[in-house]
């Protein structure tokens, strides 16, 4: 095991007291992550206290703790740090990782496709640094994830990859100030979490709180296409952005665009401008919200000045990730059905982009496009118009037939046309239990919704087992 923290260099980052010498080689605080070498943080949380799972993480090889309740470790000789608060710690190892690390540090965020231009990013400079390039994992983006990802990352890193999320105004502050990313990537702004916002403007506002953070000298990389660009470029130049370059699809003007575009069902073949330099790649995932995500990702790697020929190269291997684009196939009887999974989450802008994606597969001889589609939460007074205003997205995506998940969806159901059949249901596994009598052969199907709708149970259900 190659040591990230020594038992030394945790007490001295958290002003702890350490039992004696031990190293470790990860870091988590959920017990069933714990790996053989790994450090387990005792966090707690309003329902549940880490102390709790000292002897499982213990039993499943930790290799030391950081408690602030010694008192409950399983054995009076088993390795610790002890602190007066651990999630106090976890962010003070946060900043003493960010504080030795001597590489380039990138930040995204965005109201839709964090993860997506995070994985991205991952390969592209994985390809720079093989081996030097590390990312958060899933989507750990709020503020106990970014703490943790940042506490990974060894010292050694020749860049470092995190994504942050918020809902509420001054969350991104807070995470921007640990991370302090060189280059700070905003991905798109749409209407996510609106019921905690009075506008689209006061998103974009909160967005862009992760310029506070940059470097000196730092980058902010911004999406031109976006009706916010100009807001996001006056709150970036507010907070100290040494350099501003803009990607975009559709403006002439970006820093970073394309010059030929040729999509398909299964991936685009682009030829860009990059500040100056071309560039012909592809993009493994199909749909015109990732031609523009791979614009924003080679402008990072610009500012970055890694390789962009190895960058395209990545973009050419991306794969969609577990419940954002991943596709399969399924058995249906003696033959199989595409399966889009986008069921991770959903706002009005990413579902649009799912639709369209969906609209762009050619059902094979008789198959047609079904949807299975959540509802969209955390939109406040705007979530019967914004459900409502899915219709147009189904329709242009020539949906055969629609099942609509959530009390919310009744307001799409009253918008679509009556030649779209449609089912309105309460619950995943009412919506599986349909989508198995209707589904056939060669059928292509998105499933997307809110993470707190359950599809992904659908999605693996069928992964799984297939219809019989």
């Amino acid at each position: 095991m190659t040591a990230l923290w020594t038992s030394a260099e945790l007490a001295s980052a958290t002003g702890g007291t350490a039992s004696g010498d031990f190293a470790v080689g990860g870091v988590t605080f959920d017990s069933r992550e714990v790996m053989p070498g790994d450090l387990f943080i005792a966090l707690k949380g309003e329902k549940m206290d880490g102390h709790s799972f000292l002897a499982q993480a213990y039993a499943a090889g930790a290799a030391g703790a950081l408690v602030s309740d010694p008192a409950r470790l399983p054995s009076a000789d088993a390795p610790h740090v002890a602190v007066r608060d651990t999630f106090a710690a976890l962010n003070d190892l946060a900043r003493a990782s960010r504080r030795r690390m001597g590489g380039k540090v990138i930040g995204v965020t965005g109201s839709a496709g964090k993860t997506g231009v995070k994985e991205a990013l991952r390969l592209a400079l994985d390809r720079s640094a093989p081996g030097r390039t590390h990312a958060s994992v899933k989507s750990y983006n709020n503020h106990t994830g970014v703490p943790l990802s940042l506490a990974r990352m060894p010292q050694d890193s020749l860049y470092g990859v995190f994504e942050m999320g918020m809902n509420h105004p001054g969350e991104l502050t807070e995470l921007a100030r640990l991370v302090r990313p060189h280059v700070a990537i905003v991905t798109t702004i749409a209407s996510a979490h609106r019921a905690f916002f009075a506008s689209e403007e006061a998103i974009a506002d909160a967005k862009a709180e992760i310029f506070t953070g940059l470097e000196p000298g730092g980058t902010a990389v911004l999406n031109r296409d976006n009706p916010h660009y100009a807001r996001l470029r006056a709150a970036a130049e507010a907070s100290g952005a040494a350099r501003i370059i803009s990607f975009g699809v559709k403006a002439a003007d970006a820093d970073v665009r394309p010059l030929k575009v040729a999509p398909s069902d299964i991936c685009t073949s682009m030829t860009a401008d990059v500040l100056g330099e071309r560039l012909t790649f592809k993009i493994g995932m199909p749909g015109e919200h990732w031609a523009l995500n791979a614009l924003g990702v080679l402008a990072v790697v610009k500012a970055v000045g890694a390789d962009l020929g190895l960058a395209g190269l990545a973009l050419g291997e991306m794969q969609g990730l577990e419940g954002r684009g991943q596709r399969s196939f399924i058995a249906v009887g003696a033959g199989k059905a595409m399966l889009l999974d986008e069921s991770y989450n959903a706002n009005p802008a990413s579902m649009a982009a799912a639709l369209s994606v969906l609209g762009g597969f050619e059902p094979r001889r008789r198959g047609r496009r079904i949807a299975v589609l959540g509802a969209m939460k955390e939109l406040g007074d705007e979530t019967a118009a914004m459900h409502a205003d899915l219709a147009g997205s189904i329709e242009a995506a020539g949906v055969a037939e629609a099942i609509l998940v959530g009390a919310e969806m009744a307001a799409l159901a009253e918008a679509l046309p009556a030649r779209i059949p449609h089912h309105v249901v309460g619950s995943a596994e009412e919506a599986l239990t349909l989508l198995r009598d209707m589904v056939r052969a060669d059928d292509i199907i998105l499933v997307k919704g809110s993470n707190s709708v359950g599809l992904g149970r659908v999605v693996r259900s069928l992964n799984q087992h297939g219809v019989e």
